[in-house]
């Protein structure tokens, strides 16, 4: 079995018609099965209202679908978003008569330019979906191995299970009875189950979208955004120094003592500018950033910086951690 998880930024109820719902929050999971193939779609479902909906949909996603109804500041703070994470594979839904031509111009050098444009048929969307899930099945388990790491969304208890953990698994594979760290506590949990798509499974591996059963841990120990991993390379730290590159739209220089939120997985943590060193272009700043809680991310992190206060302009740029 292998997922697709794809972020569907479009009016909230979208998704309807594509799968069956299923967790909600300021998220909302929709499920998609056939066979040995599955389809995770999300929405933000709180979002313009808070920026972190986004954010969680879009970094979760490997492939992402933008409904353009309207150019509006909000089409164009998606765009942002979808750069800053990096998001290169993707398709566009016009409606309401706009066509790629009339937002040429405001994607041009993003990675929407380079985004397929579909038709507004949620059954052609299904069976595409399903079909590149299904490709992806032989080439994923060959592929399969080594630790694993799984981000997560969102924990409760069950009654008659325990602690029951959601999450992506972002790179390597996790298996029934590993023992994983919960970073960024020293607590250790081990799985005693796992699911994927209600059903009972062994492993899970990149892309997977699972359910885990845990026993060592309890859900009022975690919080989202706390990371399960064998993997000894994953680093958690309060401080984070690295080298920024501002969208082109930023329109002057950061300040030490400014609150930027980092977002990387499924944390999008305030933290406070303490340095800032800016060798010629202002735009590519080395900075360091004090957190109250620890960022966990693998070496290199890509990291996606907002300013909440920042008006209609609320995403600043990247951070690459040294």
């Amino acid at each position: 079995m292998s997922n697709i998880t794809v972020a569907v930024l479009a009016p909230n109820g979208f998704s309807d018609a594509l799968g069956k719902k299923g967790t909600t929050s300021d998220i909302t999971f929709y499920n998609l099965k056939k066979g040995e193939a599955t389809v995770t779609f999300i929405e933000p479902t709180r979002y313009p209202e808070k920026l972190s909906s986004l954010f969680y949909a879009i970094t979760l996603a490997d492939r992402v679908i933008v409904v353009v109804d309207e150019i509006t500041a909000t089409f164009g703070e998606i765009v942002l978003m979808l750069q800053c994470a990096g998001k290169t594979q993707g398709s566009l839904i016009f409606r309401n008569y706009l066509s790629m031509d009339q937002i040429a111009p405001l994607v041009k050098g993003t990675v929407l330019e380079h985004y397929e444009t579909a038709e507004n048929d949620p059954i052609g969307i299904r069976e595409k979906l399903l079909e590149a899930a299904a490709k992806m099945t032989a080439h994923q388990k060959a592929k399969e191995g080594g630790n694993g790491t799984l981000p997560i969304d969102h924990h409760f208890n069950v009654k008659g299970v325990g602690t029951v953990v959601l999450g992506c698994v972002t790179h390597g594979v996790i298996k029934k009875h590993d023992s994983l760290k919960v970073l960024p506590t020293t607590k250790v949990a081990q799985i005693r189950s796992i699911q994927k798509h209600d059903d009972d499974a062994e492993t899970a591996a990149t892309g997977d979208r699972a359910g885990l059963a845990l026993k060592g841990v309890e859900s009022d120990d975690l919080d989202r955004g706390y990371v399960l991993t064998n993997d000894p390379a994953i680093k958690y730290s309060s401080v984070v120094t690295g080298k920024a590159q501002l969208v082109k739209y930023w329109p002057a220089p950061l300040k030490e003592d400014m609150v930027i939120y980092l977002g990387h997985w499924m944390q999008f943590l305030p933290s406070r500018l303490t340095k800032v060193t800016a060798d010629g272009d202002w735009r590519m700043p080395e900075l360091t950033f004090t957190l109250e809680k620890e960022l966990v991310y693998p070496p290199g992190a890509r990291v996606v910086l907002h300013y909440l206060e920042g008006g209609k302009l609320r995403i600043v740029g990247t951070l690459t951690i040294a």
